[in-house]
């Protein structure tokens, strides 16, 4: 096995990501967390001056400002020799064509600062190219050095909470009994292909979320409001278990287009629900395979507990839920917080790709962009329901 050793790009190390903090009061929106992952913060020092010949009254104009040498680790574990800058070069010039991305020519300039400033030059090109580009990294074992190119989709620490109460409430309205269909087809896509947890199952962290609360409930049955909190989570089951049934029939995936070409728009609200399940039957066309947890991160040893112990998984912020209004999603959303507290990141899709000279493939965060999206739509849509009501 080689011996491989990873270094960091830039002046700092990069930042553990900062721990989530209390999920703020339900929006329109899906829900967002406070705390947000940081990025490597980028080196603020800058080169001495380089002047071209020029009158000295013209001087600081034509003045160019290249990144000050600093001889981070990367460069310092970096030994001294003709291969490692040419396995060097040859892997930033297979990023580069990769990314389509045309690198500064720094042969003119000695070890080490060649080297330093075309890493330097290509993150600031991957930063503003790269939708989801998060880092690279440059990798030395005993055989070559090269880079390693990480895509990330920030989540942006949000609670992507599907509501289904305001969709079994369509249902049982006349005037929505239509767009409830077509909402049930999406839920459908996103429950058998996009694989989104569902609260009524037992394999889910929301099921245990609402088993837990329930059991406190039952505990605490000499408040007055006792009778109340049972008969909340009684409607969380009956409701969670109809809305399942509908979206656990395949059928209503295999009319969905049916039933989107059939749709009428008459106001607003049908214009907002045609969209959603345009946007949703798009993606699930062009991946009609694909589950959300298709590029989650692998961890470096699954079987160690305490590494799983320290980020929040997918499976924990994306799920469809009972409601997001209401005592007992708050109840539910503060153990959340109690919960992520603990934490140190958040596991979000991420994709890495080695430039060592083999073939690269050519994936993409594309698909993770648009269901991101999506499952925003859907759950400001449904959440904004009673308010659309008439």
């Amino acid at each position: 096995m080689n011996y491989v050793q990873t270094h960091y790009i830039g002046n700092n190390q990069p930042a553990r990501t900062k721990k989530t903090k209390a999920v703020v009061p339900t929006t329109q929106r899906v829900r967002p967390l406070d705390a947000k992952t940081k990025r490597c913060k980028r080196d603020s020092e800058r080169q001495a001056q380089i002047s071209t010949n020029a009158n000295v009254a013209n001087g600081f104009l034509k003045t160019s400002f290249l990144p000050k040498l600093k001889e981070t680790k990367t460069i310092q574990a970096c030994e001294k020799t003709a291969k490692t800058q040419r396995d060097f070069y040859k892997s930033l010039f297979q990023l580069a064509e990769h990314y389509k991305i045309e690198p500064m020519q720094t042969n003119q300039y000695d070890y080490p600062y060649n080297m330093a400033l075309a890493i330097w030059d290509m993150e600031e090109k991957l930063k503003q190219r790269v939708l989801n580009w998060q880092e690279i990294r440059l990798v030395q074992d005993s055989k070559k050095t090269y880079f390693i190119s990480e895509e990330k989709y920030n989540t942006g620490t949000t609670l992507y909470y599907i509501p289904i109460e305001p969709l079994y409430q369509m249902l049982h309205d006349p005037k929505r009994k239509r767009n409830a269909q077509l909402l049930i087809s999406v839920c459908a896509y996103l429950y058998h292909i996009a694989d989104i947890p569902y609260y009524r199952r037992e394999d889910s962290y929301l099921y245990w979320m609402y088993e837990m609360h329930k059991e406190w409930a039952e505990q605490d049955d000499e408040t007055d409001k006792a009778e109340t909190y049972q008969l909340e989570f009684s409607k969380a089951e009956l409701i969670g278990d109809c809305i399942e049934q509908k979206i656990f029939n395949r059928m209503s995936l295999q009319v969905f287009q049916q039933r989107l070409n059939a749709f009428k728009n008459r106001n607003t609200f049908d214009h907002e629900c045609w969209q959603v399940a345009s946007t949703a039957l798009a993606v699930y066309t062009e991946y009609p395979q694909e589950s959300i947890f298709r590029n989650t991160p692998i961890k470096d040893d699954p079987d160690n507990e305490e590494d799983e112990n320290e980020t929040i998984g997918m499976e924990k912020y994306i799920s469809f839920i009972s409601h997001t209004k209401g005592w007992l999603y708050e109840s539910i959303a503060d153990s959340i917080n109690n919960e992520f507290n603990e934490y140190g990141a958040m596991d979000e899709p991420t994709i890495c790709k080695c430039f060592d000279g083999k073939d690269v493939t050519n994936t993409s965060l594309d698909f993770e962009n648009r269901l991101f999206a999506l499952l925003d739509d859907m759950c400001s849509l449904l959440y904004n329901y009673e308010t659309t009501r008439k």
